[in-house]
């Protein structure tokens, strides 16, 4: 799908989740936020692996339910491919799945205090401000590898 800047931002609403994750080999971690950049609990750091995925799919539902969101946008930074199981599982579960640019991130991570240090709890809350802005583009999956 082709969406413009608009079209993108007016997809997050006040009953929106953002969740953005920082995707790693083995651990990813991620940190939840609505629609004004405000900040659901501590970070969930989770295993690349489908009980990890379903332990974050908890958590995402249940920020969800005590926050009174109806609808969730998972959002990450494409690193290597690692980052494909966690979209497959995530798009074959009907839920919203977007790609940040890892340059975007890079270029936005001193705008919160003003230090370009790495750490993953920090990249994940930098994805879910991009993803909130509507900087982001949707993934074509290839069905083929999609579960019945």
């Amino acid at each position: 799908m082709n969406y413009t800047q608009n079209q993108k931002i007016s997809q997050i609403t006040p009953s929106t989740l953002v969740i953005g994750i920082d995707v790693a080999k083995d651990k990813h971690v991620a940190r939840a936020q609505d629609d004004r950049g405000l900040e659901f609990g501590k970070r969930l750091i989770f295993e690349n692996r489908i009980h990890g995925f379903e332990l974050l799919l908890e958590w995402a539902l249940r920020h969800a339910k005590e926050n009174s969101k109806d609808h969730i946008i998972f959002g990450v930074e494409p690193t290597g491919h690692y980052w494909l199981n966690l979209a497959y599982y995530l798009t074959a579960k009907d839920f919203d799945f977007v790609l940040v640019n890892p340059m975007h991130v890079k270029k936005s991570k001193e705008l919160d205090d003003n230090s370009p240090t790495k750490n993953d709890t920090k990249d994940a809350k930098v994805i879910s401000q991009l993803i909130k802005d509507g900087r982001y583009s949707v993934p074509n999956l290839l069905d083929a590898f999609m579960p019945n």
